[in-house]
């Protein structure tokens, strides 16, 4: 499989592009590589038009790749990383996603045989940047892009999809951490306390995993 990591967040309301975030002096963006790459010799980072590469030297194994219909959203991320993957199935997530769930990822990898999406699922929410995708997806999503048609779940109404959810999701995650993405000062402040926890920084706040972490 490839891997497909979406960094062309604008971030506004963060004031700072979401490929350069960081908890307690780690950059999330190079955790989420070092994740991706127990699965994967292949990472495709998926930048917005005129962004600078967010990597600095040369890692092994990384492509880069630009946006083709700029600022229209997670499906032409998807779209754009696709075309450039090289094996038929990827594994796509965000830049600000800091508590991939290595678990969780290798069961979605197990179950993609025979489907075109494999994908999580809370209640009726869907996790369409916490998915695996097959190149099968291409047709469609080109078809929906050039209708002006951006979004994800109508993608998922033409393809065959494996939803994750209830019991078999909560094994693997049960706090849901797996989703947490940091769009907000708020999120980064709830995501920095979260981290130092499960790095056994202070002990004083030991035991917050079973909080609600805010996600959006």
């Amino acid at each position: 499989m490839s891997a497909i990591i979406l960094v062309g967040g604008k971030g506004s309301r963060l004031n700072q592009d979401k490929c350069q975030l960081s908890l307690a002096g780690e950059r999330v963006l190079e955790k989420t590589i070092q994740i991706l790459s127990e699965f994967t010799n292949e990472i495709i980072l998926v930048l917005s038009p005129g962004q600078l590469s967010p990597l600095p030297g040369n890692y092994p194994g990384i492509k880069e790749t630009v946006d083709v219909y700029p600022g229209r959203g997670p499906l032409v991320g998807l779209y754009s990383g696709l075309l450039q993957a090289s094996e038929p199935y990827s594994l796509a997530v965000a830049c600000d996603m800091p508590f991939l769930n290595a678990k969780l990822l290798r069961h979605l990898l197990k179950l993609s045989p025979g489907f075109d999406v494999v994908i999580p699922r809370v209640g009726d929410k869907v996790e369409p940047l916490h998915a695996v995708y097959s190149k099968n997806c291409l047709y469609i999503m080109q078809r929906l892009l050039e209708q002006g048609d951006f979004k994800v779940s109508n993608l998922l109404s033409q393809v065959r999809v494996r939803y994750v959810e209830g019991e078999e999701l909560d094994l693997l995650d049960p706090g849901h951490l797996s989703f947490f993405n940091i769009n907000s000062p708020g999120d980064l402040v709830r995501a920095e306390k979260l981290f130092k926890e499960q790095k056994g920084y202070g002990a004083e706040h030991r035991g917050g995993q079973g909080e609600d972490p805010g996600r959006r």
